[in-house]
């Protein structure tokens, strides 16, 4: 199905012009040697462009279209008419210049095999070069000796001849597609993709950029043990794919990849979508509303385009018409070793994506007084890693279930719940997020523990839930402590807030008398705001019945956790409304 959706895909955007054809893709650039007719080298060129990354920008290979790179494993395979410095001059900085001879040796046999007899100058100035090329005598050549280092490093080159690129002259062009077309090599076998019977491809297209996968390419269909070579079927037999169907999934795929502006990493799976239309402005409002991408739009704008179209009601984005019927998918992939495993692949209608979406974010919905509204699916991961370790990457499992949840409008992973838990009791910390997360995870997984008048968006005064009550008590025990003791750095949620949540029986009974003590150090030098914290602690113990519970559930103490950053969410907003007094 992933292939067949994929296809479907390269065939869109080979319409629209924007993926090359069958035999033809692009391949990152960074130099471009030119020749004489002689074959003599006169120059060379870096055809770099500039882009901006991190806030800086840097010079990256340029994208070309070219004959479709080849397979390579350990064995010599040139590419035709560019390759890196090891195949096209015979040298880099590998350290085995025998092998490397032998590259270039197989690159000079490839040229004579497709271009003897080519009425063509072009053509016969580049076999020119590799008939009088000594690579020996390489790094002594004036042309290369400025950038030397570079080309040698694995940088790829091309030629160009009288101004132009060989590769788009159009008899060379020509020779290299029916060398291409004619290379329909292998058994005739039906193709899982198309349906068609023909001759399948026995090693597909590689994959780049795939974090983590190997920066040769990677496969996404391959087979290479003894146990998987049913029927003596080896390499990518058993998964038989037309050679235009290995070209067309790929071709895709790594379109996708390229995409920086539309492609997200979630723990160790780079996440992939498009829409089946092949228009861009799918992508780029999937991106803003589902991991926080950059829009064009301001938030209020934003927020108005997904409500309709989780209506069902068309929008215009920027110049394109969003139809909220349009297909939509979204694949997750992860690196294994040299292959590719699949993590998630979903599909719905847009606008049914992007009401999961919405309903996420409605449950994520909390009083705050942070600068952001939007928790992306990447905060809501960070939240459950430990700021300050080395490596501050989730669990690779847990991002994409928790993904999965959001997108398919599924029951939350227990890991999200169990992570955000273990940080609170870490740092006693209940923040904005992790506060979020609480009441979105029991919204969606309900448990008999925790009462939904705890799930509100702002402080419910009159929820009598007692752990919800209790940690309403225990912030405004915290609030009298500060208030007692300015800027003071420790404070009884240092000490005690674990153990509040998890037993308070034991542990409100020494809260009560300390904060007693506060209250009475408070009295003689600001009576008013002491009757006002001795009010509040008796409107709050009213809602409790006449003892606490000995033991709280992990449930029970979410609702204690909730409580607590209710409470003291309306001593932060009472502070900002006298500061605007």
């Amino acid at each position: 199905m992933i292939l067949q959706v994929l296809t479907e895909y390269y065939e869109t955007l080979a319409a629209l012009g924007k993926l090359d054809p069958p035999g033809w893709s692009k391949s990152g650039i960074s130099f471009a040697l030119h020749i004489n007719d002689a074959g003599e080298l006169e120059q060379v060129s870096s055809v770099k462009t500039e882009q901006i990354r991190s806030s800086k920008t840097v010079a990256v290979p340029q994208d070309i279209s070219l004959p479709a790179p080849v397979k390579r494993t350990v064995g010599i395979a040139p590419n035709f008419l560019w390759d890196h410095s090891g195949y096209i001059l015979g040298r880099d900085a590998k350290g085995k210049p025998q092998r490397s001879l032998e590259c270039f040796n197989a690159c000079k046999l490839l040229h004579h095999k497709l271009l003897d007899g080519v009425d063509s100058p072009a053509a016969q100035a580049l076999l020119a070069f590799f008939d009088h090329w000594d690579p020996l005598q390489a790094q002594n050549h004036p042309a290369l000796q400025e950038d030397w280092e570079e080309l040698t490093a694995g940088a790829n080159l091309v030629f160009k001849y009288n101004g132009a690129y060989i590769h788009t002259i159009p008899l060379v062009k020509q020779v290299w597609q029916s060398y291409y077309d004619s290379g329909d090599e292998g058994p005739e076998m039906v193709c899982l993709v198309t349906g068609r019977k023909g001759p399948v491809e026995a090693v597909h297209p590689p994959i780049k950029g795939v974090a983590g996968g190997q920066s040769s390419g990677t496969a996404l269909v391959s087979y290479n043990a003894p146990a998987f070579c049913s029927y003596g079927r080896e390499q990518s037999l058993n998964a038989p794919v037309s050679k235009y169907a290995a070209f067309a999934y790929t071709a895709a795929l790594n379109n996708l990849i390229a995409d920086r502006d539309h492609r997200f990493r979630m723990g160790d799976a780079t996440v992939l979508f498009w829409a089946r239309s092949g228009q861009a402005a799918f992508q780029s409002l999937f991106s803003a509303a589902a991991f926080g991408g950059k829009s064009p739009y301001d938030a209020g704008t934003l927020a108005g385009m997904l409500e309709n179209l989780s209506k069902g009601i068309p929008v215009q984005y920027e110049e394109t018409r969003l139809d909220p019927d349009m297909d939509f998918y979204i694949l997750g992939l992860s690196p294994n070793a040299a292959r590719l495993s699949v993590r998630f692949f979903l599909q719905n209608s847009f606008g049914g994506f992007l009401k999961n979406v919405q309903a996420h974010y409605r449950r994520l919905e909390i009083v705050h007084n942070e600068r952001f509204d939007a928790i992306s699916v990447w905060k809501l991961l960070d939240a459950t890693v430990n700021q300050s370790s080395k490596d501050k990457s989730p669990s690779p499992v847990m991002a994409g279930e928790v993904l999965r949840a959001v997108l398919a409008d599924i029951r939350y992973p227990a890991s999200l719940l169990n992570g955000v838990t273990l940080r609170i009791r870490a740092d006693h910390k209940v923040d904005y997020v992790r506060a979020a997360i609480l009441k979105a995870y029991y919204l969606k997984n309900p448990h008999p523990d925790i009462s939904k008048e705890v799930l509100t968006v702002s402080l419910n005064p009159a929820c009598d839930d007692p752990a919800y009550v209790l940690g309403r008590l225990f912030s405004v025990y915290e609030t009298i402590q500060s208030a007692t003791n300015p800027g003071i750095n420790t404070t009884i949620k240092d000490k005690y807030f674990n153990s509040a949540a998890s037993t308070p029986a034991t542990i409100f009974s020494i809260l009560g008398n300390l904060a007693q003590k506060h209250l009475k150090k408070l009295k003689g030098s600001n009576m008013g705001l002491c009757v006002f914290y001795e009010k509040q602690i008796t409107e709050i113990t009213a809602l409790l019945g006449t003892s606490f519970p000995a033991r709280m559930s992990l449930p029970q103490q979410g609702a204690f956790q909730l409580g607590y950053y209710h409470q003291t969410q309306v001593r932060y907003q009472k502070k900002e409304e006298n500061q605007n007094v």
